[in-house]
């Protein structure tokens, strides 16, 4: 039994109009819309990334001050690496600076990897992704995480 031709008590036909499911259709396309933009896992993925980043970068830095305050104000004191270098490097043994045997692992049992890095390379003890430098002016201690997703580079001071 279809109900095509049949009026209602009204006298109108019963069913929907081409307006109405027009509207519906256009409120479900605005929800999925929506849902995917706010479940977007690459971009997901990308923050967690980047969260990790700044903890590791935090955690290299408490180290960093941590060494600093054990030799009253000075990092280099018994280190092997000398001096925090005062123009970006990053702490690879290619560029002949490394900061592992003055933290690890006195002040850190391991140094943190870049999230990145760490999938896609065989990682060593000095290829961490991120830079270590110091202001020559202010003597400030920043850590940057040059391979940023979102916020492309990120970088903590103290």
């Amino acid at each position: 039994m279809f109900l095509k031709n049949k009026k209602n008590k009204k006298g109108g036909k019963k069913g929907f109009t081409l307006i109405e499911i027009l509207l519906v259709m256009g409120i479900i396309a605005i929800l999925a819309t929506v849902v995917l933009v706010a479940v977007n896992p690459a971009r997901q993925f990308a923050q967690a990334r980047d969260t990790q980043r700044i903890a590791n970068i935090n955690t290299l830095l408490n180290a960093i001050g941590e060494r600093i305050a054990d030799h009253k104000g000075l990092f280099d004191e018994g280190c092997s690496a000398g001096a925090i270098p005062t123009t970006t490097a990053r702490t690879m043994a290619s560029t002949q600076y490394s900061i592992y045997d003055c933290l690890v692992p006195t002040y850190i049992s391991s140094l943190p990897i870049d999230p990145k890095i760490g999938r896609f390379t065989t990682v060593t003890e000095y290829d961490t992704g991120y830079s270590v430098l110091q202001d020559s002016a202010t003597g400030r201690i920043t850590v940057t995480a040059p391979a940023g997703e979102i916020n492309q580079s990120i970088n903590v001071s103290r």
